[in-house]
């Protein structure tokens, strides 16, 4: 063998190969190509320096003495399923190829080898790992925008939620996400897509508030040309875009009657006809649903269908209004801080304790939302490297106030008394605003962790009575 020019996509290589003057022109040659490259002449050998090394590649002989290279071919597969096998024969068949490919090899080759043979079939198979793990670091990305990653939160509302989610997110079960407007439920759907095995299959959103009721069927189901006007030609569907992925139906309240019997049905029978057509499809969905309105009320009221509602009330999750988690709001800050100074170019380093104090304080209409335009724009306007309280909307500022409480009318009670209950209240909404983390609730009442112990204490506030009572 000669050496070939040198290839850009060098790699790590253990050749097994019991002929030794073969196995050293081997390893010279694919050296010369700029591989790194170690040797065994068994099988035995193969197995023990790959224990040692992840190899990237294989090239193995099949006829080795203690067993044969398909042996050695098994034990990759379920030992390091990355690595890439080229078996090599000097009596190939038809048939052994065959069976190689079958079983995981990436290629057989006839002795004896061809120089550049032989390098083409290392470069391609060192070309697929590079895929790999190109797809592999795309995957992590996406885990990391679209998966739990994306989805910031320590408090036990959001932890308990989590817990769920990764529990039923590898399932076919239907979800159904509850919450308010800019908490934060697309970003959830994303995540159940992402976290299971459909995550390299279609995600299709659909806002079924943002389109009238005659576009909207179409828009799910499809139409035939003329089924309507303006249809001038065939259109699919999403359900039939979202086939072996997952469709997220937001503000799924809004759906007409008409469209809710469609809706019932897909999830029945994973079937539906387009708009104007009567050619059935067969689609393999998961669906997830998201609404803030309260569908258990609309039910009763007639407005929703009670058999759909009971289908689509599967899984809920419940996504926590920010209010309900202000022990969050520092984190959330830092990320989406990190994210607008990436998009600007600012190099803002962070929000003022004040600053954070006052967003803490702030009631939040507009959830997580609002709280992302909140930071951008105190990033686009910062003029140094710290956001401080007058850097912040007017809106947020005005309609910040300390916790407190008016007292209860004062009758026969003695002051004392008729002070306990809404200070036992302001404890526990203060706690329950910094995620139970007792040391941030001092800080924001004013005092000390050991005078904050001794409040709970007195008025028998824990955090276990506390969650059985809601």
């Amino acid at each position: 063998m000669t050496n070939g020019k040198s290839v850009a996509n060098q790699g790590s290589l253990l050749v097994v190969d019991p002929d030794r003057q073969l196995l050293d022109a081997l390893a010279d040659y694919l050296r010369g190509l700029g591989h790194r490259i170690e040797t065994a002449d068994n099988c035995r050998d193969a197995i023990s320096r790959m224990a040692e090394f992840p190899f990237q590649l294989v090239l193995s002989e099949s006829n080795l003495p203690d067993q044969d290279g398909f042996y050695l071919l098994k034990w990759i597969r379920e030992n390091a399923p990355e690595t890439s096998v080229i078996l090599t024969t000097e009596f190939g068949t038809i048939e052994n190829a065959v069976e190689a490919i079958r079983e995981g090899a990436f290629d057989y080759l006839t002795k004896p080898l061809i120089d550049e043979e032989l390098r083409f079939a290392v470069e391609r198979a060192l070309g697929q790992q590079k895929i790999i793990e190109e797809n592999k670091s795309l995957k992590a990305q996406l885990d990391q925008k679209y998966g739990l990653g994306s989805i910031i939160g320590q408090d036990y509302k959001m932890l308990k939620m989590f817990d769920l989610l990764e529990s039923v997110a590898d399932t076919r079960t239907t979800v159904l996400i509850l919450g308010e407007s800019g908490t934060g439920k697309t970003m959830t759907a994303r995540a159940i897509h992402q976290l299971s095995s459909r995550a390299d299959k279609p995600f299709v959103e659909v806002a079924c508030g943002a389109l009238p009721d005659s576009l909207l069927e179409s828009e799910l189901f499809g139409h035939k040309a003329g089924s309507f006007t303006g249809a001038t030609q065939d259109k699919v569907g999403k359900f039939l875009q979202a086939d072996g992925g997952t469709i997220f139906l937001d503000e799924i309240a809004t759906a007409s009657p008409s469209l809710q019997v469609k809706l019932l049905r897909v999830l029945q029978d994973r079937e539906f006809e387009p708009v104007g057509g009567s050619e059935t499809h067969k689609v393999d969905v998961r669906l997830v649903l998201a609404t803030h309105a309260n569908l258990e009320e609309m039910v009763t009221n007639g407005e929703f269908r009670q058999d759909l509602f009971y289908r689509i009330n599967v899984i809920t999750l419940t996504q926590p209004a920010l209010r309900e988690r202000m022990g969050d709001i520092p984190l959330l800050v830092d990320r989406f801080l990190q994210e607008f100074n990436e998009q600007t170019g600012k190099k803002v380093e962070r929000f003022s304790e004040d600053a954070l104090n006052v967003l803490q304080q702030y009631d939040w209409p507009g959830n997580v939302r609002e709280l992302i335009n909140v930071v951008e724009r105190a990033v686009v306007l910062a003029k140094g490297t710290v956001v401080d309280v007058d850097d912040l909307p007017e809106s947020v500022k005005q309609s910040t106030q300390l916790i407190g409480a008016t007292p209860a009318r004062i009758s026969a009670a003695n002051l004392k008394s008729a002070l306990a209950a809404p200070e036992r209240e302001i404890i526990i909404e203060a706690l329950e605003r910094n995620g139970w983390n007792r040391q941030n609730t001092a800080k924001m009442l004013g005092i000390n962790r050991t005078t904050l112990y001794k409040k709970m204490k007195k008025y028998g506030i824990e955090f276990e009575k506390q969650m059985l009572s809601t």
